[in-house]
């Protein structure tokens, strides 16, 4: 599998994954009390500008903000159709700090990071019997971890297209990635059943 993490040794790199990922919740929460469009466009910049220091091509930078930039423009057309321009701007750069913020700690933190971090602030959720803490992180970390694997299909379902002269249409693709995404999740679960890596439920002692 391929992953989204790129090396280097920037700020953000250095950081702990467990501030990088309360900071983004904390980001999160506040570009949603926020109304205003100066400081709405200034958190996007700050955004912006920490996820194109890192240690990446501009080609490659964009490349990954393709997909979910373009459904952030969907967005925003639909909301200028409907409402005020102002309403449409301040969903634009909501979501667009959000991408860039999100994109930014995603590429400046290793999935085991991510996975560790997670599992430890699931355990208090564990403890009182609710969920299986390692069981969250390593769903998480999949989910990851597969992002990059959905856009190279994506890229190479659309390539299969071209080389046979026949017309892409990205809906005709969504099939044939919903299979190969499901069968290479199926074997990736075998995988870990085999490995004994998700934890099995204890069973209860009987007297």
């Amino acid at each position: 599998m391929q992953s989204l993490y790129v090396e280097g040794n920037s700020f953000l790199h250095r950081m702990a994954p467990g501030i990088k990922l309360a900071g983004l919740i904390a980001f999160s929460i506040a570009i949603f009390l926020i109304g205003s469009l100066t400081v709405l466009a200034l958190m996007m910049a700050v955004a912006a500008g920490l996820y194109f220091t890192l240690p990446m091509r501009p080609r490659q930078a964009l490349a990954r903000l393709v997909p979910i930039g373009a459904a952030i423009l969907l967005v925003g057309g639909f909301n200028l159709i409907f409402n005020p321009w102002q309403v449409a701007a301040t969903s634009v750069l909501r979501l667009s700090a959000l991408m860039f913020l999100a994109a930014a700690i995603t590429a400046a933190t290793p999935v085991p990071a991510f996975i560790d971090t997670i599992t430890r602030w699931a355990m208090p959720l564990e403890r009182a019997g609710l969920i299986r803490a390692a069981d969250i992180g390593l769903a998480i970390g999949l989910v990851i971890r597969f992002v990059p694997d959905i856009l190279s299909r994506y890229s190479a379902i659309r390539d299969a297209h071209r080389a046979r002269g026949i017309a892409f249409r990205p809906t005709g693709a969504i099939v044939p990635l919903i299979i190969l995404t499901l069968r290479d999740a199926d074997s990736i679960a075998d995988a870990i059943d085999a490995r004994g890596i998700r934890g099995q439920p204890q069973k209860r002692k009987t007297k």
